[in-house]
C-alpha cells in the first residue's frame, strides 16, 4: 500500500471517527400543543402510576426521573400540588440496533478483507462496511393538562446507551433532564432559567 493509500484510509476513518463522536448526546425534540396556555400553570404533579413504573411498584428509573424533573420544574418556580394544574408522565424504552456503514477506501481495505494486501487490489469506488452494534434509549417526558386530560408539551430524547449510563441509570437521567426541559417555560410564562454550572 502506497503512502497515498494509507494517508487517505486515516483520513477517512479520523473524520468517520469525529462524526461519530458529535453524535453521541442524546437527540431532544420538543412538540407543544399551540392552543395550550403553559403561562397559566403554576402547580404540577405526577401521573399514578407512570408509564416507567413496574407492576405495583415504582421503578428505578421513575424514582429518577421524578426527582430529576422535581428539581428542574421546582427551579422554573412551580411547586407540588394535590390539586396540580398539570401532571408529568414519562416513557422509557430500549432498543438494539445495528447500524452499516460504508467508508470510501482509496486502497486495500482494513479489516477483514486485509487478506487481499499484496495480491490484488478492489475496484475504484469500492466501500469498506462497518457494522455497530447498539442499544438505543428513547425517554419521553409529557406534560399533561389536569384538567382537560390533554396532552400539551413533551421531550422526546434518543440516543446511545453505554455500559456505564447502564450501571448509573440515576446519573444518566440526572443529566438527561435538563436538555429535554431546557425550553419549557417557567411558572407563569417567563423564560426558561439558565442551566446551573457544572
Amino acid at each position: 500500500m502506497n503512502s497515498i493509500a494509507i494517508t487517505r484510509r486515516v483520513a477517512s476513518i479520523a473524520l468517520f471517527t469525529l462524526v461519530a463522536g458529535c453524535a453521541s448526546g442524546p437527540e431532544v425534540r420538543v412538540t407543544a400543543d399551540p392552543a395550550a396556555n403553559l403561562a397559566a400553570y403554576h402547580t404540577f404533579n405526577y401521573v399514578t402510576p407512570l408509564g416507567t413504573d413496574r407492576e405495583g411498584y415504582e421503578s428505578i428509573v421513575s424514582t429518577a426521573l421524578k426527582e430529576a424533573t422535581t428539581a428542574e420544574l421546582t427551579r422554573r418556580g412551580y411547586r407540588v400540588a394535590d390539586s396540580p394544574d398539570f401532571l408529568v408522565n414519562f416513557g422509557a424504552r430500549l432498543d438494539d440496533r445495528l447500524r452499516v456503514t460504508k467508508v470510501p477506501v482509496a486502497g486495500p481495505p482494513l479489516g477483514y478483507y486485509f487478506y487481499r494486501r499484496g495480491f490484488y487490489d478492489p475496484w475504484y469506488g469500492y466501500n469498506d462496511v462497518d457494522v455497530d452494534q447498539y442499544t438505543e434509549g428513547t425517554v419521553n417526558i409529557d406534560i399533561v393538562d389536569a384538567a382537560a386530560k390533554r396532552l400539551v408539551w413533551e421531550s422526546i430524547a434518543v440516543g446511545r446507551v453505554t455500559e456505564r449510563m447502564r450501571n448509573d441509570l440515576p446519573g444518566a437521567i440526572r443529566k438527561v433532564v435538563p436538555q429535554m426541559l431546557a425550553t419549557f417555560p417557567s411558572a407563569g410564562g417567563g423564560a426558561a432559567p439558565e442551566p446551573p454550572a457544572r
